[in-house]
């Protein structure tokens, strides 16, 4: 992995480094690291603006996106103490509605680039980091990997990214509903009858893995791989009619705000 690089600065200042993520290009392919291993690789605001910086500036010649995280952990979902200070500066969720809009935007980045993009997934992948992971084409997880939704136990909908329609697509509804309603853990052998991974490896053949998949995706011309992405986003589009991935941060918002207020309405009534 190369040294961190710079996004362009929004006002045409100096670059600003990247701090939450590393990035190396190896000829046509991208690799992204997730890199804050001491939280988790925890999804915070700042990752995601970076997350959506990168992938939306145009690398020519990009035709594999390799998404991973560094340390013990794939991503140990979103950053909960940052939801508490939005909540806290902002009690209507305006903090929160606009996180997880950018968290929405990142993982279409992800699912409608016009690179194949692999999720390299070892460790724990919680919540909104199995939702980067299923945003991804193809996913290879480590025999070791571990996978769960803990938002309801936490008080929180799943609505992150466009998680929930992506799952009961990929995966079914029953299947999917009692992995949700009971937020129980699940391993990678699991995940892969699920069509959550679809390759599982010991964790120090994750890179042979993602090489045997990029090899032959990088030699396809450039248009045909393009057009055939968005043939294949078009035709599973229509199997998830009921897609309101638009309104998970409305959703979200909604549930924090109300918790919080109700939270500090009954810390009023105690004083």
């Amino acid at each position: 992995m190369n040294a961190p690089q710079s996004l362009p600065h929004p006002a045409g200042g100096a670059p600003r480094p990247l701090t939450t993520l590393r990035t190396g290009r190896r000829g046509p392919v991208l690799d992204i690291e997730l890199h804050d291993p001491g939280q988790g690789n925890a999804v915070t605001e700042t990752m995601l603006d970076e997350l959506l910086a990168v992938l939306t500036t145009a690398e020519p010649g990009v035709r594999v996106i390799v998404l991973s995280g560094a340390g013990d952990d794939f991503c140990l979902g979103g950053d909960r103490t940052e939801y508490a200070g939005f909540l806290d500066h902002d009690p209507t969720g305006g903090g929160i509605r606009a996180s997880a809009t950018k968290g929405r935007l990142v993982c279409e980045a992800l699912s409608g680039n016009s690179a194949v993009t692999i999720a390299k997934v070892h460790g724990k992948a919680i919540g909104a980091g199995l939702g980067l992971a299923l945003a991804c084409d193809l996913r290879v997880g480590s025999d070791t990997a571990s996978f769960r939704l803990p938002e309801l136990a936490l008080g929180l909908p799943t609505a992150w990214g466009g998680l929930l329609p992506r799952l009961l697509n990929e995966v079914g509804a029953a299947r999917v509903r009692e992995l949700v309603l009971t937020g129980r853990s699940f391993d990678a052998h699991e995940a892969l009858s699920l069509s959550v991974l679809q390759k599982v490896v010991p964790e120090d053949r994750l890179d042979d893995a993602v090489a045997a998949w990029a090899r032959p995706v990088v030699r396809r011309p450039e248009g045909a791989l393009r057009v055939t992405k968005t043939l294949l986003n078009s035709y599973t589009a229509p199997t998830r009619l009921a897609d309101t991935s638009a309104l998970d941060a409305e959703l979200m918002a909604a549930v924090l705000a109300a918790t919080h207020y109700t939270r500090n309405e009954g810390t009023v009534h105690q004083m």
